[in-house]
């Protein structure tokens, strides 16, 4: 049971769905690293962005990964506007207040999206869907190995806007200092839209990364976005590298768990990690103590 021959294939196999469990997580820590609150409406936002990439093949005839193209900007957009004219509003400067109001949006669009599309399971069918590629003993999915290149493309690019543009910059700001931010200038509703709609083109990308190999149905967010909590609690709230490793580790934990323990029992490990560290580091990998 440890022989490489069979290790091998199933950390590779992990890492290759980690990186769509951090790129789902690395939305949700960059919003709580600037806006410092847990968006609740996470899960039901990315329920969204998969009925959007399903219902581009189904009805326009665009591949999930073409369509990725399109439906970034369309939910940056819509997660600018959320955050700008709903949430910031709504809130009236109360973390609480915000905690409530997502927790709102989020049961409206599950209902919203069981009202349109009843809760029947959906699925596409792709010509590359069940294409591998071999390495060494390992046999990997071609949709997981281009779901794995295209997150680490986005978390580079992600890094570049926030190291080297004005707007990145402005986040960095208000990340660190509200008020001092403010004092200098810097728009602080419009900072805090911006990285809610990263955030949410983050949930666009993954959406269309998951379409080509897993189902579709107006609660399917939720499975993911309870992994994202781990993962996040697991990097560090706030910390984007703390998520991307973070990711990647859980995936692999369930992927061994999977194999040793069967397939129905390979998440409870993942709530296992979630406690212990709870208990034993409660900050993080990455981040900072308070």
């Amino acid at each position: 049971m440890l022989s490489p021959a069979i290790l091998i294939p199933a950390v590779l196999n992990g890492l290759m769905t980690g990186a769509v469990y951090a790129l789902v997580a690395l939305g949700l820590t960059l919003i709580y690293g600037v806006l410092h609150i847990i968006n609740f409406a996470h899960g039901a936002l990315l329920t969204a962005a998969m009925f959007a990439a399903f219902f581009a093949h189904r009805l326009l005839g665009l591949d999930p990964y073409i369509a990725a193209i399109f439906l970034t900007p369309l939910f940056f957009l819509l997660g600018y506007g959320l955050q700008r004219f709903v949430i910031g509003p709504a809130a009236h400067g109360e973390d609480r207040n915000i905690l409530l109001v997502t927790l709102g949006l989020a049961v409206v669009i599950e209902n919203a999206l069981l009202y349109a599309f009843r809760a029947d399971t959906r699925t596409i069918n792709l010509p590359y869907a069940f294409d591998v590629i071999e390495i060494g003993t390992a046999f990997l999915a071609v949709p997981r190995v281009i779901a794995f290149v295209v997150v680490f493309a986005v978390a580079l690019g992600l890094w570049a806007i926030m190291r080297w543009t004005d707007t990145g910059k402005a986040i960095r700001a208000v990340a660190k200092e509200k008020l001092g931010a403010q004092l200098s200038g810097i728009d602080v509703a419009h900072v805090y839209a911006v990285t809610f709609g990263l955030g949410t083109a983050c949930l666009a990308i993954a959406a269309c990364l998951l379409v080509p190999t897993y189902y579709v149905n107006p609660h399917v967010g939720n499975a993911f976005v309870l992994i994202a909590f781990t993962i996040v609690v697991l990097g560090g709230m706030g910390s984007v590298a703390g998520a991307l490793i973070g990711g990647l580790f859980i995936g692999v934990v369930e992927s061994l768990s999977g194999f040793y323990l069967g397939e129905s029992l390979g998440q409870i490990s993942i709530f296992v990690t979630f406690i212990l560290v709870l208990l034993l580091r409660p900050s993080g990998l990455f981040g900072a103590r308070a």
